[in-house]
């Protein structure tokens, strides 16, 4: 599975709450949550995001409560991949479960608000287009593919668990 876009950076520390506020959480539609996304922190960031677009952001991205909302509304704005330095654990969970893939890269400060990145989740490649540079990273696993190629847990249950 190949992810092709560009880039938003974003620091260290990001929370649930600087992904989606607490007073949107009445709402577990994607499109209305996305609406919101980043808001409180980059009020412009919705407008500034085109579908496809990735997420590159610093460590423990997705920290705070755990709240599904949070990659919800990730990916309800359009954003097809997140790539941190590290990642909270609940962040894992709920992001899987809705189809969002999100991958390690230790040298996140490399990569620049606007650049191109190609991502190739099978064979565990960022490739910088912007500045001709490729990471190695982990590959993401065929199962966890699957899900995201089927928009999220839910959707593969439902094809493949009959």
């Amino acid at each position: 599975m190949i992810i092709k876009g560009k880039v938003h950076k974003l620091g260290d520390d990001i929370n649930t709450d600087d992904i989606i506020a607490a007073k949107y959480l009445v709402s577990t539609d994607a499109k209305e949550l996305g609406r919101h996304c980043f808001e409180s922190i980059r009020p412009d960031f919705v407008g500034r995001v085109n579908p496809g677009d990735i997420i590159v952001a610093g460590k423990n991205f997705g920290c705070g409560s755990s709240r599904e909302h949070a990659p919800l509304a990730i990916k309800g704005c359009g954003i097809q991949a997140v790539v941190a330095r590290s990642f909270a654990a609940i962040f894992f969970r709920n992001a899987i479960n809705i189809g969002l893939p999100f991958l390690e890269l230790d040298k996140t400060e490399e990569i620049a608000e606007g650049d191109m990145l190609e991502i190739d989740l099978a064979g565990g490649i960022i490739n910088n287009l912007t500045k001709n540079k490729i990471y190695k990273i982990q590959s993401f696993p065929e199962f966890l593919q699957g899900i995201v190629k089927e928009g999220g847990l839910i959707n593969w249950v439902k094809k493949y668990k009959k």
